[in-house]
């Protein structure tokens, strides 16, 4: 059961992907008449890391009796702009986004392996420094293959991953200098996060500080254009609300800490379902903010106030529960939101308190983190990920969106 449910929810994680990457390739010829116009690019970036040591097993409890806080990864990516007489490319006149592959390595291929990432990316400007020098932003979000997963017998001091695949997170601070038309060198530096989302234990995650060093390569004339004469005049923009409706779903593991026992693992799998009703803001073409009402049930909450065995056993698998109420396992709350709008892509960030709860589990404030990629103005796919009190990994949320009065 415990394999079957964590198939499930990686087979997922590898469908929104590919469904993401179909969503990139028709937004790109749908948006406008002159949208088929695209500049191309291909990019390499190679990046050296620093390793938190978050657990024991990077500060040299593992197999070479050795510290480990370096790694390095090496990337390959293609993506496209809009061209500058189309609509996307007028308004969003610096945005790349594409698909990317990176290799890692973390010096412990026998214990953690060297994972391979598949992702998609975007990329834009924050603020020109001088005509050929910016300041930048890139995001990188999906799933890394690969991973030597705990085992007790077979890798048993690396209980910081549990499982073959990961996600894959990573956001960087760039300078982008335009040595030419068409050829761009660029560095910087950025955090990057893997976790599987609770879906399987142990779940400590993997954590970096990158250093980056790339360059760029456009496959059209990328002459330096202002692209903004008529942006103004034809794209006057007028503030309204849009009204996201989003059902998602995932499944977790969970740990409990009863009293006078150690810490334990939970068998089995727990189903998470939720729906969220989010209003927002539109201030202009680039940012959002709303609030938002997030229902959510989760089997596994507050099941640790519910073991029926007499005594604690010593193995978890002997472990017995009652099932708790509803009332102990549904939460409803209000989140704070804030959304980032580019082409194709939205980045939403929420924090949150629940309201109606009832237990230690769901009584806390919480805060998301959500990809939203457009199939059409008014259907996205919604990935994301939920944290209680800033630090407590919870689960993953992954689902489908309606969005009402879309413009």
């Amino acid at each position: 059961m415990k394999t079957n449910m964590n198939n499930i929810v990686n087979r997922t994680i590898v469908a929104i992907l590919l469904l993401t990457l179909i969503s990139i390739d028709g937004l790109a010829t749908d948006r406008d008449t002159t949208s088929n116009k695209i500049i191309q690019m291909i990019g390499l970036d190679l990046k050296p890391s620093y390793l938190f040591p978050t657990h024991e097993f990077f500060k040299g409890s593992n197999n070479a009796q050795k510290e480990m806080n370096s790694t390095l990864s090496g990337h390959l990516k293609y993506g496209f702009k809009f061209a500058p007489d189309s609509y996307l490319g007028n308004v969003y006149p610096y945005a790349i986004q594409g698909v990317g592959v990176g290799y890692n390595t973390f010096f412990n291929s026998s214990e953690l392996g060297n994972p391979l990432s598949v992702y998609v990316f975007q990329t834009s400007r924050i603020a020109n420094i001088t005509k050929e020098l910016s300041f930048d932003y890139e995001w990188n979000f999906g799933a890394s293959f690969g991973w030597k997963k705990y085992d007790e017998e077979k890798n048993p001091h690396n209980k910081v991953v549990g499982s073959n695949t990961n996600a894959y997170i990573h956001l960087g601070l760039l300078l982008n200098w335009q040595l030419s038309s068409n050829t761009n060198l660029r560095g910087g530096v950025g955090l990057t996060h893997y976790s599987n989302g609770n879906t399987s234990y142990p779940n400590a995650g993997v954590n970096t500080i990158d250093a980056s060093i790339g360059v760029i390569r456009f496959f059209r004339n990328n002459e330096r254009s202002t692209y903004f004469p008529y942006q103004s005049r034809k794209h006057v923009f007028n503030s309204y609300i849009n009204y996201d409706l989003i059902l998602y779903g995932s499944t977790r593991k969970k740990g409990i800490y009863p009293e006078d026992s150690g810490p334990m693992l939970v068998p089995g799998s727990f189903g998470v379902i939720g729906l969220n009703f989010n209003p927002l803001y539109n201030f202009n073409k680039y940012f959002r903010a709303g609030v938002s009402l997030d229902l959510q049930y989760d089997e596994s909450a507050n099941i640790g106030k519910h073991i029926a065995n007499e005594y604690i056993p010593g193995n978890p698998e002997d472990l017995k529960f009652y099932r708790p109420s509803f009332r102990e396992q549904f939460s409803a709350g209000l989140s704070l939101r804030a959304e980032i709008v580019m082409p194709i892509f939205s980045i939403n960030l929420g924090i949150g308190k629940n309201f109606l709860c009832k237990g230690g589990d769901t009584n806390s404030f919480y805060q998301t983190f959500v990809l939203k990629t457009y199939i059409t103005d008014n259907v996205f796919l919604h990935t994301g990920y939920q944290l209680y009190r800033f630090e407590d990994p919870n689960n993953l949320m992954l689902g489908l969106g309606y969005r009402f009065n879309a413009k």
